[in-house]
């Protein structure tokens, strides 16, 4: 069986691992990015971190994309991209809105969980998130350990009733 070769108009780029261990995710949303052509090339080639990047909305009612590091293309001219440079981030405005009024709410904000190609075009998914206390990541960590051992457990088991 031959196998299957993965699309490149659909991808995953980068994701922000830490972000699902550090806030518990209330919402989930999915917008558009504007991007210059450089910065999208260095994204096809998988080039891209979320490590430290945010979500921020302005006075106007936009949003941007902050602290997201994409390299320089590779192959670019004088034209390059500035790495860290904000990005706009595309959504209708209803969804800017009310998550504007969510974020101004007590210990509430937005943060980017992955940056990935679909259909062709660079979208970010970004959630609302609370930010969690340490005791909560604690908790998160060990109710994980549990279940991989309960699976290790189970997987034995049945392992021994075949043999």
């Amino acid at each position: 069986m031959a196998k299957k070769k993965e699309d490149p108009r659909n991808h995953l780029v980068a994701q922000n691992k830490k972000a699902r261990h550090d806030y518990a995710i209330e919402d989930t949303y999915e917008a558009g990015l504007a991007l210059t052509g450089t910065e999208v090339k260095s994204l096809r080639e998988g080039r891209a971190s979320l490590a430290e990047a945010y979500v921020s909305i302005d006075r106007r009612g936009e949003m941007w994309l902050e602290g997201a590091n994409i390299p320089e293309y590779l192959n670019g001219t004088w034209n390059n991209h500035a790495p860290k440079r904000k990005r706009k981030l595309l959504l209708h405005r209803q969804q800017i809105d009310k998550l504007a009024r969510q974020t101004e709410a007590k210990g509430y904000t937005i943060v980017p969980l992955s940056l990935y190609f679909k259909d062709g075009r660079a979208k970010v998914e970004i959630a609302l998130a609370r930010g969690k206390k340490e005791y909560d990541k604690r908790q998160a960590l060990r109710e994980e350990q549990d279940k991989r051992e309960a699976l290790r457990i189970m997987r034995y088991r049945n392992m021994r009733a075949r043999g």
